[in-house]
């Protein structure tokens, strides 16, 4: 029976907790979170303390689910531990923060939708790919822009928070350096230092290119779709509302619980020694999409107009 300690019980940990629970050959041994917005199952113990879990619950896997601000600093220690560790996106918005430590390779970084259908294969032999098309389509509510999310320092922009999926999946397909940038940034609503838009184009050393058009003031459908271009002309479409369906279909895409049970079994897999799984995003390997998304957000002509709905 493997032990899982879960640090933060707020919006995302309360995902990270329906998916765990239940899960055969896991047990919740404890949830560390001083005041937890989310009801914890009869019998897991809570703790005020992520410290005094970690001590108590000997898990053999951490999941940090808390703001940027903490999580890097837990998962650090949670490593020194022995356990594997699955760490929120972005966990910190420092690039810098990111230099390897000793216990860095047992973190992970939780992207769940790079656990979807097709990827396992496209990132194990990774494709030609010229051009990389990142696109998200959500509506965010003022509201959601709140405590720890109000300001870019805590929290980034909404290429760290919302499309990061994408572009990071995106780079790791893409190698090179970026040469250039040329982004536009809107802010219309006022969401605290949060923007609504972000429009770039980045090009890379290798010669390839990475477009971005990412937006949380839209009115239709969510959607956060990667559209990859191949040296061969072909087109490969992940889609879904977030990224969910893979290569695959959406009709058919597995639940966020089925791909969350996907990845914590890759880390707890990793941790005993075996290969790390495809779909498993180092968090060392993060610095470089923090990096470039740094790039967008220095290089951008920043605009700020009166609002107005878009079809």
């Amino acid at each position: 029976m493997k032990r899982v300690l879960l640090v933060g019980a707020g919006e995302v940990g309360a995902k990270h907790l329906a998916a765990l629970s239940g899960v055969p050959g896991v047990l919740v041994a404890g949830v560390a979170d001083p005041d937890p917005c989310v009801d914890v199952p009869r019998g897991v113990p809570v703790f005020a303390s992520w410290r005094a879990a970690l001590s108590a619950a000997t898990p053999d896997l951490v999941v940090v689910a808390t703001p940027p601000g903490t999580a890097l600093w837990v998962a650090r220690e949670a490593a020194q531990t022995g356990a594997a560790v699955l760490v929120e996106k972005p966990c910190t918005t420092e690039p810098a923060a990111l230099v390897p430590q000793p216990g860095d390779g047992r973190i992970f970084v939780a992207f769940q939708p790079h656990f979807a259908p097709g990827l396992n294969a496209l990132l194990a032999m990774p494709p030609a790919v010229t051009r990389a098309d990142v696109l998200l389509s959500v509506h965010r509510d003022p509201g959601y822009f709140r405590g720890w999310r109000r300001t870019y320092a805590d929290a980034g922009g909404i290429l760290h928070q919302q499309a990061i999926h994408g572009l990071a999946l995106a780079l790791r397909l893409l190698p090179g350096d970026v040469e250039m940038v040329n982004a536009t940034v809107t802010h219309s609503r006022g969401l605290a230092e949060t923007e609504d838009q972000v429009i770039a184009v980045l090009a890379l050393s290798g010669g390839a290119t990475v477009q971005i058009n990412a937006r949380v003031d839209h009115p239709g459908p969510p959607a956060h779709e990667l559209i990859l271009h191949l040296t061969d002309g072909r087109r490969l479409h992940v889609r879904g509302r977030n990224l969910e369906a893979g290569l695959g279909e959406i009709a058919a895409a597995p639940t966020h619980e089925e791909l969350r049970r996907a990845m914590y079994a890759a880390a707890l897999n990793a941790a005993e020694g075996h290969p790390a799984h495809p779909c498993l995003f180092s968090m060392t390997a993060l610095r470089r999409p923090l990096e470039v998304i740094d790039r967008v957000y220095r290089d951008a002509r920043v605009v700020r107009t009166a609002y107005a709905a878009a079809a």
